[in-house]
C-alpha cells in the first residue's frame, strides 16, 4: 500500500508538467489598496466576452482556455472604484495580474445580484454555510465579545450542550466525528468549558465553511461534517491592531508589515498575533456572586500567531502557530484541564509555467487533557498529530479539477476506570495515508462534482474506498436544486461518558488494534473502523435580492461505530464493542440582508438514534427540535449604534432515568473494611430503557447594544452593552442523582465590554 501511495504521488506531480492546455490562463490577486486585505467575492470579467469569475478569501481568480487575443480585464466590487486593466494572451501562457481597488464613494446598492450569490450559481455548496467575522460580529456580543462558539450554535442541524460543557454536535454527529480544521491543521478541542467562547479570535478570521454533512473528497478522517476555519494575513500597509476589555476576559491583536505591499508590485511580509484571557473566575465573585459565591468555576487563555509572505506573483507561505489553555473546577465535582498547541507552514505556488496551483501544508497539533472527579478515577488522555498535505488545482474556462495526498501520524494515550474498577489503558500510534480527486463541471445550468478518496488507516490495515458527489441544478435565476453524498470512514474514537455527572471530558483513542465485538452475533466484526454513508438534497431559493431560504432534509446511515465496552466487568471481557445508528432530519434556513438589517431563522427538525444490539435508543444529543431567530439593526452613519437579539429554543435532551439506588464498599482497606460501622459508597440502579426520559426544554434570549465612535480613519471606539439570558431562565445543567441537587446553567448575566481598534 505504501508503495502505490508513492507511485500516486508521482503520478500527481508529473501531471501538471505534462498539462495541455488551449489558450492561456488569465489569473490573479483583488487587493484593498489602503489595507492589503484580499476583496472577497469581487467580480472579475474579460470585457465583451462570456469569461467571468468571482475572486475567492484570499482574493484569488483564474480564467483557463482563455483563446489568444488582447482583452480588457474588468474588476469590481461593491463600495470600490472599478478598474480595469489591458492583457495580451498568448497560447500557452499564463498571466498575473495584481489588482489594487480604491474604496470609493460610488453608490453601488442598485446592483441586483450580489457576487456571493453568483457564487453559488457556480458551486455545488450542498450543507455548506460559509460565515464571515461581519456575520458573527451580528450576534449579540455576550459578555461583550461576539464568538465563534456562539454563532456556530444558531446554523441550522447544529445542536449545542448550551452556556456551559462548550461542545457541539452536527446533523447526528458526536464531537469525535466532526472534524475542526484550523488554517488546516485538527483541533481536538475547539470549545472552552463555558459554552460561550471557542479557542479562536474572531477579528483573526477571514472565512469559516461549516459542511454539516455531504462533503467531497478533499476531506475525510471523519464521519460526520466539517468545520473548516482560516485565518487571515495581518495588515500589509500598515501597523495597528484591537484591544478589548470586558467582565468576562482581556484581549489584543497587534498586526502589521514587515515588508509592505507596494501598489506598483513587490513582495510582502506581515505579521499578526492574537491573544485573550479569562478571569471570569475571579471577577464573578463580585459582579455575578448571586449565581455562586464562589465564582464561576472557568479559566483559559489563547494565543495565535502567525507570518504571512506573499510574492510578486501571488505565490505564498504562512507560518502559524497557538497555544489554547482551559481549566474548568466544579466545587466537589470535577477538576478538568486541557491544553492544545500546535503550529505549521502552509503554501500556494503560483509557477510561472503550469496552469496549476500546487497547495501544501505542514504541522502538528496536541491535546492533552485530565480530568480528577470526586469518584475518585482520574482520566487522562492525549494525542499527538504530525500531518502534511499537498494538492494541485487546475482552472478551466467551465471546470475544475483538484487532487492530491495527505498523510498523518497520529499517537494516542488514554487511562480510563469504569464504573466497575475495570482500568482500559490504550497507547497507540497509527499512520494514515490518503488520496483523494474532486472534478466540477458546469454543464449550463447544470453543475457536476464527483470525487474520490481512498483512506488507508496503517494500524488497522484496512482500507477504505469512499466516493463522493454533489450535483446542483440552477432551475431558474433564482431556484437551485441540489443532491450531495458520499462513503465516509475513520479510525478515532472518543471517551465521552453519557453518564457522567459533568460531560467535559473529551478524551480520544486510536481505533483498536485488538478485537471488536459485535453484540449480535457475539463475533468479531469484519474491520475496526467506524463508517458511515451520507445523503443530502436541497432547494435554495431567492425570494428578493434580500430574502433567501434554503430547506435541506438529510440522512446518516452510521453503519458501525466503535465505542469502549463501559459494562466491562472481568479482564478478558472485549474492550470495544460495535453500535450502530441514524440520524436523519430537515433543516430550514432563512435570511434577510440590507445594508443595516441582518435577519435570521432557522429551525431543525431531526431524530439520532444508536442501536447497541440489545436495544436501539435516542442519543443523549437527540434534539427533536431546535430553532433560532437572530436580529441587528445599525444607524448606519459616521458613529453608528446597532442592535442585536438572538433567541434559541431546543427541546429537551434524553438521559436514562433512575430506578433506585444501593450501597456498597470499595474495599479500599483490604479485610480491614469496617463493613459493620463504616460508611458505604451509593450505587445507582439505571432504568433498563436507555434514554428514555427527557430533560426540560431549553430556551434563552441575548440581548447587546454596541455604540461605535469614529475618531480618525483608524481609531475607533466601541462600547458595548450586553444581557445573556434576558428573562433569566432556568436551563438545567446537569443532576447530581446521588445528592438529588439540580445545578442551572447561565442565569441572567448583564455586561458591559469595550473595544478600541487603531
Amino acid at each position: 500500500m505504501r508503495q502505490f501511495f508513492c507511485a500516486l504521488i508521482l503520478l500527481f506531480f508529473a501531471l501538471p508538467l505534462a498539462q495541455a492546455q488551449n489558450g492561456g490562463t488569465v489569473r490573479g490577486n483583488v487587493f484593498d489598496k489602503d489595507s492589503g486585505e484580499p476583496i472577497i467575492y469581487g467580480t472579475v470579467r474579460l470585457v465583451g466576452t462570456d469569461f467571468g469569475v468571482s475572486t475567492d478569501f484570499e482574493g484569488f481568480f483564474s480564467m483557463g482556455n482563455v483563446p489568444p487575443g488582447e482583452y480588457t480585464l474588468a474588476v469590481s466590487y461593491v463600495g470600490y472604484d472599478s478598474t480595469a486593466v489591458d492583457i495580451n494572451v498568448k497560447n500557452g501562457s499564463n498571466i498575473y495580474k495584481r489588482i489594487m481597488l480604491q474604496e470609493g464613494g460610488i453608490n453601488l446598492g442598485e446592483i441586483q445580484i450580489s457576487a456571493e450569490r453568483e457564487k453559488s450559481k457556480n458551486q455545488v455548496k450542498a450543507s455548506v454555510v460559509t460565515i464571515t467575522p461581519r456575520q458573527i460580529r451580528a450576534l449579540p456580543s455576550v459578555g461583550g465579545e461576539a464568538d465563534i462558539a456562539q454563532y456556530l450554535s444558531i446554523l441550522p442541524g447544529i445542536i449545542s450542550t448550551g452556556d456551559q460543557g462548550g461542545q457541539i454536535y452536527i446533523r447526528g454527529g458526536s464531537p469525535v466525528q466532526n472534524k475542526i480544521l484550523l488554517d488546516g491543521l485538527t483541533i481536538y478541542n475547539a470549545f472552552h468549558s463555558i459554552g460561550l467562547f471557542s479557542v479562536f479570535e474572531t477579528e483573526a478570521v477571514r472565512n469559516i465553511d461549516v459542511y454539516t454533512g455531504g462533503f467531497n473528497a478533499e476531506y475525510g478522517s471523519r464521519i460526520s461534517a466539517i468545520v473548516d476555519i482560516n485565518t487571515r494575513e495581518g495588515n500589509k500597509k500598515r501597523w495597528g491592531g484591537k484591544v478589548g476589555i470586558n467582565p468576562f476576559l482581556s484581549k489584543v491583536l497587534i498586526e502589521g508589515p514587515l515588508k509592505k505591499l507596494k501598489d506598483e508590485g513587490g513582495g510582502s511580509t506581515s505579521l499578526m498575533v492574537t491573544g485573550k484571557y479569562s478571569y471570569i473566575d475571579q471577577t464573578s465573585k463580585s459582579l455575578y456572586s448571586y449565581v455562586d459565591s464562589a465564582g464561576l468555576p472557568y479559566n483559559f487563555q489563547d494565543i495565535y500567531a502567525k507570518l504571512s509572505m506573499v510574492s510578486q506573483n501571488g505565490s505564498k507561505l504562512d507560518l502559524f502557530g497557538f497555544n489554547f489553555d482551559d481549566n474548568a473546577k466544579f466545587a466537589g465535582v470535577a477538576d478538568l484541564n486541557w491544553i492544545t498547541t500546535g503550529g505549521g507552514a502552509r503554501f500556494k505556488l503560483i509557477p510561472r509555467t503550469s496552469a496549476f496551483i500546487i497547495g501544501g501544508l505542514f504541522g502538528f497539533s496536541s491535546y492533552e487533557i485530565g480530568l480528577n472527579e470526586s469518584d475518585g478515577r482520574p482520566r487522562k488522555s492525549s494525542i499527538e498529530d504530525f500531518s502534511g498535505q499537498i494538492d494541485f488545482t487546475y482552472f478551466g474556462r467551465a471546470n475544475e479539477l483538484k487532487y492530491g495526498v495527505n498523510i498523518s501520524s497520529i499517537s494516542t494515550n488514554f487511562e480510563f476506570n469504569n464504573l466497575f474498577g475495570q482500568r482500559i489503558e490504550q497507547e497507540d500510534f497509527n499512520t494514515e495515508l490518503s488520496a483523494f480527486a474532486k472534478y466540477r463541471h458546469k454543464f449550463g445550468n447544470l453543475i457536476i462534482e464527483p470525487g474520490f478518496r481512498v483512506q488507508f488507516y496503517a494500524s488497522a490495515n484496512q482500507v477504505s474506498p469512499e466516493p463522493r458527489l454533489g450535483i446542483k441544478y440552477n432551475a431558474s435565476d433564482r431556484l437551485r436544486i441540489k443532491v450531495a453524498g458520499g462513503m465516509y470512514s475513520q479510525n478515532l474514537i472518543s471517551s465521552v461518558n453519557e453518564r457522567d455527572i459533568v460531560n467535559l471530558f473529551v478524551g480520544f483513542l486510536a481505533g483498536p488494534d485488538e478485537r471488536v465485538i459485535d453484540p449480535v452475533t457475539g463475533e468479531e466484526t469484519d474491520d475496526r473502523l467506524q463508517k458511515s454513508i451520507q445523503g443530502v438534497f436541497g432547494i435554495e431559493y431567492d425570494i428578493n435580492n434580500n430574502l433567501e431560504i434554503n430547506i435541506e432534509p438529510y440522512y446518516k446511515d452510521f453503519t458501525q461505530l466503535i465505542n469502549i465496552n463501559r459494562n466491562k466487568l472481568e479482564a478478558t471481557d472485549p474492550n470495544y464493542l460495535k453500535e450502530t445508528g441514524e440520524a436523519y432530519g430537515i433543516d430550514l434556513l432563512a435570511k434577510f440582508n440590507t445594508r443595516n438589517v441582518y435577519l435570521w431563522a432557522a429551525y431543525s427538525y431531526g431524530f439520532v438514534n444508536r442501536d447497541d444490539g440489545v436495544q436501539e435508543y435516542p442519543t443523549i444529543f437527540d434534539r427533536r427540535h431546535n430553532a433560532n431567530f437572530l436580529a441587528t439593526y445599525n444607524t448606519l452613519g459616521e458613529n453608528p449604534w446597532e442592535f442585536s437579539l438572538r433567541w434559541n429554543y431546543g427541546s429537551g435532551f434524553p438521559f436514562t432515568l433512575t430506578e433506585g439506588f444501593y450501597t456498597y464498599f470499595s474495599f479500599e482497606d483490604g479485610v480491614d473494611t469496617d463493613i459493620l460501622s463504616g460508611n458505604p459508597d451509593l450505587g445507582i440502579i439505571y432504568d433498563e430503557v436507555r434514554n428514555g426520559g427527557r430533560l426540560p426544554q431549553y430556551h434563552r434570549l441575548d440581548l447587546s447594544v454596541k455604540k461605535e465612535y469614529n475618531f480618525t480613519d483608524h481609531l475607533k471606539v466601541e462600547i458595548v452593552g450586553s444581557v445573556t439570558n434576558g428573562y433569566d431562565r432556568e436551563n438545567i445543567f446537569f443532576f447530581d442523582r446521588v445528592k438529588y441537587d439540580r445545578v442551572d446553567q447561565l442565569p441572567i448575566l448583564p455586561s458591559m465590554g469595550v473595544n478600541v481598534s487603531f
